[in-house]
């Protein structure tokens, strides 16, 4: 039977599944536990949401439904991504745990910070986009044009809100997967830092591609971070190296 390392010897195939079945369960309990909460909770973080709305729109924000089940639908989209949200610190406790087992005592103390930093870097993604979907929100608005009366249907404009947070989250684990590939002997310093003008085009061009609300604004927001990530990453991958 197929084994893996842990600290006190292997594991067998059978338990190491048996490890990673229990805590996705409980981490979907995480998730369907805080989605209650945002569930009921629904109204405030609703407000939340609204805010760039408002900031673009001012005085004219209110969300237009036409369809009796739009209002229950939306409260189940909030309460499954805010339970999402939430847990996301959990799911990764659960990551960090799981394959903790099967690390060297070398590989096991880089293990933690970079959960964490993956927790830091996913926050601020989702505090940027969060800042940023406002002027998305005004560039999608004046390249209508003037004779367009703006009010969104409370759906459509969360699933645009929560993808922009999910691809800027995602995006800003960038450094972190650039570290790891440098600590794992993959990529090397001296290489990133030799490719970097490639690295901006690719990053320009990606960005580009991913943004969401395709506004130049949010492009831009996205793209500058993840420049700037890059020449970050090497730096600490030069000092880890060493």
């Amino acid at each position: 039977m197929a084994r893996f390392r842990s600290p006190s010897g292997t594991m067998p195939l059978a338990a190491h599944l048996a490890e990673a079945r229990r805590r996705f369960l409980l981490c979907c309990s995480a998730i369907g536990l805080l989605g209650v909460v945002a569930f009921v909770f629904y109204t405030p973080l609703l407000h939340v949401l609204q805010l760039p709305y408002c900031h673009a729109s001012p005085g004219h924000c209110q969300f237009l439904v036409t369809n009796p089940l739009d209002g229950f639908t939306l409260r189940i989209k909030v309460g499954f991504f805010g339970g999402l949200m939430f847990a996301t610190p959990v799911i990764l406790w659960h990551l960090w745990r799981f394959i903790t087992p099967g690390l060297k005592v070398g590989e096991r103390r880089y293990a933690f910070p970079f959960v964490v930093a993956g927790l830091i870097f996913f926050a601020f993604g989702v505090v940027t986009a969060y800042f940023v979907f406002n002027r998305a929100l005004q560039w999608l608005q004046s390249i209508g044009g003037n004779q367009l009366v703006t009010q969104y249907n409370p759906n459509q404009y969360l699933s645009l809100f929560l993808l922009m947070m999910l691809v800027f989250g995602l995006s800003f684990e960038f450094p972190v997967v650039l570290v790891g590939l440098q600590l794992g002997n993959i990529v090397t310093p001296r290489a990133l830092l030799r490719h970097w003008r490639y690295a901006v085009i690719g990053i320009t061009v990606v960005s580009a591609g991913i943004t969401p609300s395709s506004d130049w604004f949010s492009m831009f927001a996205l793209a500058v971070p993840l420049v700037v990530f890059y020449f970050l990453a090497i730096v600490v991958g030069k000092v880890f190296r060493r």
